[in-house]
């Protein structure tokens, strides 16, 4: 980090220079070519993936001095082919759109190649779907130019929603063509997404290795680490311990312990107990801070629920401080509770009684067995909408009680795990 800083302040330095050098209404005899100063953009851009944050406010200004050089620029500085590619990255990399609308609208040299422009404007004002197949066209004849890998980013985007195959095809050229930069960070985040939609389970964790071992300190990892728990949570089995622990092991104490934290209470809710143990376990053993362990007994604790040890998981979670725990922390726990109570706890006297005997009026009848609630539920009463109700009403008042309480505790538990996870 510390080298990290030593080049974001050499770019920043160079920047500065650059920015400074001329007024925006200048000539361009003696000023800083765009394609130059598009090279310390691409430098800070590229800063920020691999972990310099502090170069995030630098990429801002740079996006609109870059911004203001190029709308400044005598037309004839397009006549270098160079800053007609910087023109093109800079509109793909953030930059304003309306800018690359101007230049190609005084373009009456013909300097820039109009599909290209053209299929840069529908794409980044959200039609690009509409040239998807030009630009994956566009991407394969200007593979080795220096808007290749650009080009390739692009067209893997505007394919995603049509053919994700294709996608990561375009992705992994761009990731391939730019190692390094701000453009193997997305391409390679991407195709994690991709795979792990497409339960792609071997390809999803070859693109997650690549990632943690590169890009952990992006600030765009959180996304990373979202499709990784979904990829382990829907695959533990077919994903082993080890596979786990090789994706993560290039991550700093930190970081692993966050992302096996989220594996655990993601593993827990899913009633996945095995991975939920395991990673709460992992938790544990790379935790210093009370919070991460508290948490890693709570996500633990829930796993336990089902097993023998419940009385003795309910106290393990029960001794959580309140205060360690997030408010939908909080909602887990007591539902989870709810639960505990309703397997450990015994019924009443009453609700133990016996149905009174039916009195038969017919011989035949009388030779029929007494009905019991079992088969009355399993027989008409089933097909209604509650199929307690036939046989409750025969009950004694004692064991309604009951199984209203029941029912009501258990519309709490679902009320609580909708607050837990809205989406379901």
């Amino acid at each position: 980090m510390v080298l990290a800083g030593i080049r974001s302040l050499l770019a920043t330095t160079l920047v500065f220079g650059a920015a400074f050098a001329y007024p925006a209404s200048a000539q361009d005899h003696g000023e800083l070519a765009p394609y130059v100063m598009l090279r310390s953009l691409q430098f800070v851009q590229d800063s920020v993936v691999l972990g310099d944050h502090s170069a995030a406010e630098m990429q801002r200004f740079m996006l609109e001095r870059v911004d203001q050089r190029f709308r400044a620029a005598n037309p004839s500085i397009f006549e270098d082919p160079r800053n007609v590619d910087a023109a093109l990255i800079y509109a793909m990399s953030g930059g304003n759109p309306a800018t690359l609308e101007f230049l190609a609208a005084r373009d009456i040299a013909g300097n820039f190649d109009s599909r290209i422009a053209d299929a840069l404007r529908k794409y980044l004002s959200g039609k690009g779907t509409l040239v998807a197949k030009s630009l994956g066209e566009m991407a394969k004849e200007y593979r080795d130019e220096k808007i290749g890998p650009y080009l390739s980013l692009v067209s893997g985007n505007v394919m995603v929603a049509t053919d994700p195959k294709d996608a990561l095809v375009f992705y992994d050229w761009a990731r391939l063509t730019a190692p390094g930069t701000i453009i193997e960070e997305a391409a390679l985040r991407r195709s994690v997404a991709i795979t792990v939609d497409a339960d792609m389970v071997e390809q999803a964790l070859s693109y997650a290795r690549r990632y943690a071992r590169r890009f952990i300190h992006s600030p765009y990892a959180s996304q990373f680490a979202d499709f990784f728990v979904q990829l382990v949570v829907g695959h533990f089995g077919e994903i082993t311990e080890e596979d786990i622990d090789g994706a993560l092991e290039f991550m700093d104490v930190d970081r692993r312990r966050e992302v096996f934290l989220r594996v655990a209470r993601a593993a827990a809710i899913a009633g996945k107990n095995d991975l939920a143990r395991l990673a709460s376990a992992k938790v544990e053993a790379l935790s210093g801070n009370p919070t991460p362990e508290a948490l890693a007994r709570l996500y633990g604790g829930l796993a336990d629920i089902p097993t023998n040890d419940i009385r003795a998981a309910m106290q393990a979670i029960s001794d959580i401080p309140e205060e360690t725990l997030s408010p939908r922390d909080r909602a887990l726990r007591e539902a989870a509770k709810v639960v505990a109570e309703q397997v450990v706890g015994w019924p009443t006297a009453e609700s133990l009684a016996q149905e009174k005997p039916i009195n038969m009026t017919n011989t035949e009848d009388a030779k029929s067995p007494v009905a019991s609630p079992r088969n009355e539920i399993a027989g008409p009463a089933a097909t209604t909408e509650d199929p307690t109700a036939g046989a409750a009403a025969k009950f004694d008042p004692a064991f309604q009680t009951y199984v209203d309480s029941g029912r009501s505790k258990l519309n709490a538990i679902d009320e609580m795990l909708k607050e837990e996870n809205p989406s379901k």
